[in-house]
Parts: C-alpha cells; structure tokens; sequence
C-alpha cells in the first residue's frame, strides 16, 4: 500500500478549474475567495497565463504578494500580470469584486502581505452578495484610490535587469492611477546618471533601507545626497568605500557638507553604518551636529557660506531635488538603535563629538571595528557607554588597538551595560591581569552569552608570535 497522503478537497477544486479554464474564468465571479491564493499559486506553477489574467483582474483581496508567489523573477509572468492589470486600471469602469490596493512585487516569503490573512479570516462569499446591490461602477471609480506597487530595486550592473525595468515603465505610463513604492535600493557599481533618472520616477519618502555596496568617489555620493535628503521614512543606510577623490569643480570640503547636510534630514534613521568612510575622519562633526554652543560658534560662518552658495548651485542645476539650504536642521533627530563606524579614521574631536551626540541616547549596538583608538582618550567612549548602558546589546571593538589603561577606563562603564548580549575585544593589547579585571566586571552581566576576548600580551614573543604554551590560563572571578 502506497504511505502517499491523498489530496484535499481545496487541492482538488483548485485543479479542477485548471483543467477546465473555459469554466474556471467565468466562474471566478462567484469564487470564494479563500479559493484565490491557492489557485494563484498553482496557475503560477503550472504556466496557466489566461487564467493569471482572469484572476489579477478580479482580485477579491486587498493585496496581492506576486513577488513573493513567483518561485523566481520571470518576466512572462510579470509582463503578464501587469498587462492584465494595465488594461483594467485604464479602464474607468472595474469589475464588480475587484478590491486590490497593494500589488507587492517584492520577493521573499516575508512580504506575504498582513492584510491577505485578516481578509482570509473574514467572510468572504455572504458579505460579497450583500454588497452587489449597493454596488455602482460610477460611484466606486470615484471613490477609487491608487493602486499602490511595492518594490525592491538592484543597481547591479549598468542598467536595471529586465523585470524591474519593466515594472518601471509601467508605472511611469499609468503614475495616475497607481503610487510606485520602493521600499529597499542596493546600489552596486553604478552610474549616476543613470540611477537619477530612476530615482526621480519613485516617491523617494518611500524608501526605508538604502544600501551602497561601491566605491563612489565623494563627488558621486555629493551628487547622491539631495536624492537621499528626500528620503524623511528611512530606516537604514550603509555605505561603504567611498573614495575621496576631490572634484576639478568643488573642493572636499564642499562635496562632504553637501553629503552630511542631506542626512539631517533623515528623522526616523535607526541603522548607520558607514564603513571605511576616509572623508569622515575630522568631520564626523558635520554629520553629529551636536547642538552646542561652542560648536555653534565655531560652524556657524561656514554654514552661511555653504547655504549661500547651494542656492546658487541649486539654482543653476536642472532637475535638481535640493531640499533648500536654510531649512536644514542642525542635529539629526532620530534615535539610532544601530551605529556602525568601521576602519574610521576618528581624530579626537570626533569621538567628543560621538559621546555627547543627542541620537545615540537608545542606542542597541555600537560597532567600531578596525577604528584605531589608540591614542585617543578613553573618557569620551567611557561616557558614550554610560549613556547608552540601559539599551547597549552588543559591543563590537576589534581591532581598535586599545590597551590596558583605555580598558582600564571603560570597565566601570561596561558593567553598568545590564543588557548587553554580546560583546568583542579581540585585536586588542591587554595583558592578563586586565583581562582578569575584565572578566571580574563583566561576570555580572546576567545578558551576556557571546564574549571575545584577545590573547594576552604574555602569550606573545619577542618577534611577535603568539606562543600558546608560554603561560597558564587561570582566571579566578
């Protein structure tokens, strides 16, 4: 006898009306729309385009998550759906069970949109046929809101790859009827150029994750930031590489102001990180903007000459989306929960500047790895760590080159961190009592379950070689 499980009813209605696709299209009129989602799926499957038509055009749900339903991106399939449903939204009238308000395009079985399974839980069939009296095209057009499309973009080579190319267009001929979403941008190698014509087809306040995996050089990402200053909903923003490489036309310390002016801007920011960012080092002040007064009067002719002259560049740029100068605030009001400063060259200003800086007050995670600290005074991590020790989760400070009287400074602050999770000291230069010291101030931090520790200074020898045997592990807390 065969173990196999037979198949459920819901499974054999579905290929029922697959089979007989004359009968499945009319019949998707008096459907119940628990019946939807899974003949969706199993049309997508199974190549059967003249009924994904059918279905995108009588959708009775208020979302419908394509991208995520699609095992890969396929551009039949999607020039299909969309097709389907270009040809009804340039329609005035639209058929009578027709309740779709967010076509999702973006893939991954996390954008199963949330109001596909509280309409599911609903009554479908009986509240449709109470509705169909009541229903009158004319008066539903009027009220009718735009279709919203949400979408991840890839700038992975020198144009966009076909799919989201042709979602593009489409949106762009139909921008009436329907608002383009992008929620997540990665940018890899990419041109300028090209990508400004695409930001400027998208709602840019939609956008919550921006993610640069290149190496722009500085003039690139000054071109990016009045783009990226529109973007007030963002949550997350990592940079990486950014060469300096001053422009004929504007010295560095213009092209980094216009950069760090934009991310003022961004006041709901959550997640910074910025690795190697060389240009950061001795003007992470311009990007903090702590609201003091001595720092006030030190910026304060130079912010007047910069927003002197950005109306006047603003003024001769075309098609520029420069927020203008005068209006930019001067500290970021959002409360980071994760700041990420890797291999940055922070001079001791910077780090001042860090410590008292009004955004980290909530902060979950802090990572500055291979960010050399060695000669810098511990006293403005220290106080960085006092403020942030109700919420610090993880400590990441590799490769920072302390050594024993920094760490000697930081441990009274560590062990007021009651929540952190998980923290990192490898690549540092301690000897084995202040790791002993160490470990005695962090044996009561009930949270902590992941610690890296260095290999002491005693381990090593004269050449720098590290000797495992050259002495004994014993620690007493």
């Amino acid at each position: 006898m065969s173990s196999r499980t037979p198949p459920t009813l819901l499974e054999l209605a579905v290929q029922s009306l697959l089979r007989d696709q004359a009968l499945a299209i009319p019949a998707l009129e008096d459907l119940p729309r628990e019946l939807f989602p899974p003949l969706l799926r199993a049309a997508l499957a199974q190549g059967h385009s003249e009924i994904l038509k059918a279905m995108v055009q009588t959708w009775p749900l208020p979302c419908l998550p394509l991208g995520s339903l699609m095992t890969r991106a396929h551009l039949d399939i999607l020039t299909t759906a969309l097709d389907a449903l270009g040809l009804l939204l340039d329609q005035k009238a639209r058929p009578r069970r027709w309740k779709l308000q967010v076509l999702d395009l973006r893939e991954g079985p996390q954008h199963h949109c949330g109001v596909w399974c509280a309409a599911m839980a609903r009554p479908s069939l009986p509240e449709a046929r109470r509705e169909r009296p009541r229903e009158k095209t004319g008066q539903r057009m009027e009220a009718q809101q735009p279709l919203r499309v949400f979408i991840d973009l890839s700038f992975e080579a020198s144009t966009l790859n076909e799919c989201q190319a042709y979602v593009l267009l489409w949106a762009l001929q139909r921008k009436d009827s329907l608002h383009l979403c992008c929620h997540k941008l990665n940018i890899f190698p990419q041109s300028i150029h090209i990508m400004r014509k695409v930001l400027e087809t998208l709602d840019l306040s939609c956008i919550q994750v921006v993610e640069v995996h290149c190496g722009w050089k500085l003039c690139t990402l000054a071109a990016f930031a009045p783009y990226l200053g529109q973007m007030r909903n963002l949550r997350k923003l990592l940079l990486s590489h950014v060469l300096v490489i001053p422009s004929a036309y504007f010295g560095e310390e213009s092209l980094i102001t216009q950069f760090t002016s934009q991310l003022l801007n961004l006041n709901r920011l959550q997640e910074l990180s910025v690795d190697e960012p060389i240009f950061l080092g001795g003007h992470l002040y311009q990007m903090l903007r702590c609201p003091d007064a001595s720092w006030d009067a030190q910026m304060g002719t130079v912010m007047l000459e910069w927003r002197v002259r950005s109306r006047r560049e603003d003024e001769n740029r075309t098609g520029s989306f420069a927020e203008d100068a005068g209006d930019v605030p001067w500290t970021l009001q959002s409360q980071l929960q994760r700041l990420v400063l890797t291999n940055c060259p922070l001079s001791a200003s910077d780090l001042e500047h860090l410590s008292c800086w009004t955004s980290t007050s909530q902060l979950k995670h802090l990572d500055l790895r291979r960010t050399k600290l060695t000669n810098l005074s511990p006293e403005p991590l220290r106080l960085l760590l006092e403020r942030v020790a109700a919420t610090l989760e993880t400590l990441d400070l590799e490769d920072c080159e302390l050594e024993d009287p920094q760490l000697q400074a930081l441990l009274p602050a560590l062990s007021r961190c009651t929540q952190i999770k998980i923290f990192n000291f490898c690549g540092n230069h301690f000897s084995i009592a202040v790791l002993k010291d160490l470990l005695r101030h962090t044996a009561r931090l009930s949270q902590l379950n992941a610690e890296r520790y260095p290999a002491p200074l005693e381990s090593y020898d004269a050449w720098g070689d590290l000797c495992p045997r050259s002495y004994k592990y014993e620690v007493h807390v």
